[in-house]
C-alpha cells in the first residue's frame, strides 16, 4: 500500500471518528446546557496537555528524522567506498581487476536484490553478504604489489575495503526501527488523551466548531505518521534504501 495512501486513509479516519463523537455527543445533550459553563480549569488543562504533547512529539519526530539522516549516510559512505575500490584497481593487471569488480558487483547486486529487503522486513544482515564482503576482502589484500603504482595503490584499496565493512556494521546496528514500543504506546495514547479533551470543552455542531475539530485530529495523525514512516531509518521499500548503490552501480 502507498505511503499517500495510509496519510490519507488515516487523516480521514482521524477527522471521520471525531465528527461522529460530535454529532453522537450533541444528541444526548439537553437544549438548556450552558457551554459558557465549562470550568476554567478544564480550559488551561486542555492547553497544558496540548503543549506537553506536542513537545514529545517534536521530539520524536526530530529523533527519528536524526536516525534516518545516519542511516542514509551509512549507505552512501558504504556505496561510495566499493565504487572507489572499484575505479582505483584500474592500475592493477588485467585479470585482478576483472575478479575484484567482478567481486564488488557481486557483493552490491545481493545487498541491492536480496539483502535490503531482508533487512527492512527482519531488522538483521545476512551471512551471505558477509562472506561476499569477505571474499573481496581477501582478493584485495592477497595482491602483491608489483611495481610502484601498484604498491600507491594497495594500501588506499585496503583503507577503502575498512570503510565498507565499518558503514556495513553500522548499516547493521540501524537496521531495526527507531521507536521502542513503550514509545509509541505513549504517543497514541497521548494522541488519544488530547483529541478527546477537546470534547470536554463542549463543542457544537457549528461549521467552525466541526471545521477545526476535524483539521486538529488530522494534523495530530499526519504527526503520527510522519513518526512511523521515518521510524523506518532505511524507508518502507528496498528502492528507496538501495538508492546510493543503483546511482553508482548499473545493475
Amino acid at each position: 500500500m502507498s505511503e499517500w495512501l495510509v496519510l490519507a486513509l488515516a487523516m480521514a479516519a482521524a477527522c471521520t471518528v471525531v465528527l461522529i463523537i460530535v454529532f453522537l455527543n450533541q444528541r444526548r445533550i439537553s437544549e438548556d446546557d450552558d457551554p459558557s459553563e465549562t470550568p476554567d480549569v478544564i480550559e488551561y488543562m486542555t492547553m497544558m496537555i496540548g503543549v506537553v504533547y506536542a513537545i514529545v512529539l517534536g521530539l520524536a519526530i526530530a529523533g527519528v528524522w536524526e536516525a534516518k539522516g545516519a542511516a542514509q549516510d551509512t549507505v552512501r559512505t558504504e556505496a561510495q567506498a566499493l565504487h572507489e575500490v572499484s575505479e582505483r584497481v584500474h592500475v592493477y593487471p588485467a585479470a585482478e581487476q576483472e575478479r575484484i569488480r567482478a567481486d564488488v558487483q557481486a557483493y552490491v547486486r545481493y545487498v541491492v536484490d536480496e539483502e535490503f529487503p531482508h533487512m527492512i522486513d527482519t531488522g538483521e544482515l545476512t551471512e551471505r553478504g558477509d562472506t561476499l564482503l569477505q571474499t573481496l576482502r581477501h582478493h584485495v589484500l592477497e595482491v602483491t604489489p608489483r611495481d610502484e603504482r601498484m604498491a600507491q595503490t594497495y594500501q588506499p584499496l585496503a583503507d577503502q575495503i575498512a570503510v565498507v565493512d565499518d558503514a556495513r556494521g553500522a548499516r547493521g546496528q540501524s537496521a531495526g526501527d527507531t521507536m521502542p514500543g513503550v514509545v509509541w504506546f505513549g504517543l497514541v495514547g497521548g494522541a488519544l488523551v488530547t483529541v478527546g479533551l477537546v470534547f470536554t470543552l463542549q463543542i457544537r455542531r457549528s461549521q467552525r466548531e466541526l471545521l477545526l475539530s476535524g483539521l486538529f485530529s488530522a494534523l495530530i495523525a499526519f504527526l503520527l505518521f510522519l513518526v512511523w514512516d521515518f521510524d523506518a531509518p532505511f524507508g518502507r521499500s528496498a528502492g528507496d534504501a538501495a538508492g546510493p548503490f543503483t546511482d553508482l552501480f548499473s545493475l
